[in-house]
């Protein structure tokens, strides 16, 4: 199992969502991090990866012991920026 990690932006992010939303994500990046399973995948023309949640993504890195959110938000034009 890997331990998950919020940046302070992403913390904030999390936070501010609705609650459906909020543990809908938390199941999700638990469900990644003890199985590897989930809406996953690269980010095109820079590092990390991107996590499908309902209409929300999660913006992450990862490494062997780790899975570090960088941003959480809703699906919009600006959200891998």
């Amino acid at each position: 199992m890997k331990t998950i990690v919020f940046t302070a932006a992403a913390a904030k992010d999390f936070d501010a969502l609705p609650e459906l939303a909020r543990k809908a994500v938390e199941r999700a990046l638990d469900l990644y991090a003890i199985t590897g399973q989930g809406d996953v995948r690269a980010l095109q023309g820079r590092r990390g990866f991107r996590m499908r949640v309902r209409d929300y993504r999660v913006i992450f890195n990862e490494d062997v012991t780790t899975i570090l959110a960088i941003y959480i938000g809703r699906r919009t034009t600006t959200t891998y920026r």
